[in-house]
């Protein structure tokens, strides 16, 4: 077997990032969701406590990774 071309193409580091970004938010919001079903069955107050602090994890993540460059889309 004799290809056409270089199976060796270079990969982007870029992509890569973006693609790990993406799916950290993406299970961040699988988790958020069932917050929202769950707050008419619980305590008011200790889910008000729980999303407050999950909500400000993930924007201090978001901050971190803002503060690193990696949300830079340009070269």
């Amino acid at each position: 077997f004799d290809p056409k071309s270089s199976s060796r193409l270079p990969f982007s580091l870029r992509f890569f990032l973006i693609t790990i970004i993406f799916l950290i938010f993406d299970v961040e919001i699988a988790l958020i969701l069932p917050m929202i079903m769950v707050m008419k069955y619980s305590n008011l107050m200790i889910w008000s406590i729980t999303s407050l602090i999950f909500i400000l994890i993930l924007l201090a993540g978001l901050y971190h990774e803002w503060n690193q460059g990696m949300l830079n889309w340009s070269t």
